[in-house]
């Protein structure tokens, strides 16, 4: 990504983190460096749990960050499926599986990351089921549906490796839970392998995006071999594209 494109994330970033720090929205310390764990996730949760695209799914595939820990516990209440990712996607199995039919623990428990790094069996992408409802944290998004993360990439890397595996399509919603104060009316810039949510979900009211977008796949050119490296999904589907060329 070119650097004054980073340079803007990063400064939304900063405008944001500080803007909760200042009106004390969340629970931690700061808000800063983490996506922000906001005062109303429940609330969030519980609104997104009314909507039509919500109550017709039975897989969710969710970032197991403490702010949509409230939308995993719903849906495991729910009877859903949910697979989270594995830190920094470095097993060769990368996501987690938390099937609320065999869960050991209530929901609230084994829906934390760290209780479910414990119980939950980790699967390889291709033993995934199709995902209906994609939840992704931010830390800032638009009303165009463009969003920022930490920077780290992982929740794009996640969407693209189901995306090239047939599990995500264009009937798949993308979601993320907020703060109203992570809702900016600043541009935010967008390449080709980010993902654009279809809804926002605050406390306070869903917002539909005007323009959501869906990367086709991986962009191998956008990668660092060293982060290729350290994924072994990553590994495995550069494995396969190279056979079949």
């Amino acid at each position: 990504m070119p650097a004054l494109h980073e340079d803007a994330k990063r400064a939304v970033r900063t405008q944001v983190w500080n803007a909760l720090d200042e009106a004390g929205a969340v629970y931690d310390d700061s808000a800063h460096g983490r996506i922000p764990n906001f005062h109303g996730a429940d609330e969030a949760a519980a609104r997104l749990a009314e909507l039509d695209g919500w109550k017709g799914a039975d897989v969710i595939k969710a970032v197991p960050d403490k702010a949509q820990l409230p939308v995993r516990v719903r849906a495991l209440r729910e009877g859903k499926l949910v697979y989270m990712a594995v830190p920094k996607l470095a097993a060769p199995k990368p996501f987690y599986l938390l099937d609320p039919a065999a869960l050991p623990l209530p929901p609230e428990e084994a829906a934390t990351s760290r209780v479910a790094a414990t119980i939950a069996p980790t699967v390889e992408v291709d033993s995934l089921r199709p995902v209906d409802v994609v939840v992704v944290g931010s830390v800032a998004v638009n009303r165009d549906g463009a969003r920022i993360g930490k920077g780290a990439g992982y929740s794009d890397l996640e969407f693209a490796l189901l995306t090239e595996a047939g599990l995500i399509g264009a009937g798949t919603l993308v979601v993320t839970t907020v703060h109203s104060l992570q809702v900016i009316d600043t541009p935010i810039p967008v390449t080709d392998h980010d993902v654009k949510v279809d809804l926002v979900v605050t406390p306070d009211e869903v917002i539909e995006c005007t323009a959501p977008h869906r990367p086709r796949g991986i962009f191998w050119d956008h990668l660092d071999p060293s982060k290729i490296a350290a994924i072994p999904a990553l590994q495995a589907r550069a494995r396969r594209q190279a056979e079949s060329d």
